[in-house]
């Protein structure tokens, strides 16, 4: 029995990624062409999903070393935060999104798994860029609509709490 490939991205949300890719033209000078980009986008998907090595790619996407490339150059142009800022912007139009569950203080931070005490982790175990740089990107994004819920909030919990006091006063 065939197996069919994993797919991380339906067509309509491909449509809505492409857009901020940057066009690939092919050499001058001849040679193989480029990668097909949602090909290297499943594989970078798989990779981040799995937590897999990059070598262990299965062979159904473009080579590990092209999927890292493309990941990089993506990540310097700025191509993943503009990708991300659309589905986030798309999420919270339809009303997807709970800013409630979002964590606007940064309180969190990754830890070695088993760890008992916190400890610098060696060069080769340290997040990579582009996590932290969704990191910030995401409280960049979230903060200023977590603080207005949170305000909204206060406002009419501190007016039930004066409306109450007033009315113990009487």
């Amino acid at each position: 029995m065939a197996r069919t490939p994993e797919v991380y991205v339906t067509d309509e949300q491909w449509e809505r990624i492409r857009p901020h890719l940057p066009t690939r033209r092919k050499s001058a000078r001849g040679g193989r062409p480029p990668a097909d980009d949602r090909a290297c986008w499943e594989g970078i998907l798989w990779v981040l999903r799995s937590g897999a090595r990059w070598k262990d790619l299965p062979e159904r996407y473009p080579s590990p070393s092209t999927c890292w490339r493309r990941l990089r150059e993506w990540e310097d142009k700025g191509v993943l935060v503009k990708i991300w800022h659309a589905f986030l912007d798309s999420l919270d139009e339809q009303g997807l999104l709970d800013w409630d569950e979002v964590f606007v203080d940064a309180s969190f931070s990754p830890a070695k798994k088993g760890a008992t005490e916190s400890a610098k982790p060696s060069a080769e175990r340290v997040q990579s860029g582009w996590w932290w740089q969704m990191v910030k990107e995401f409280h960049w994004h979230a903060g200023p609509k977590v603080l207005r819920l949170l305000r909204s909030r206060w406002s009419k919990e501190s007016s039930k709490t004066s409306r109450s006091a007033r009315s113990r006063r009487r």
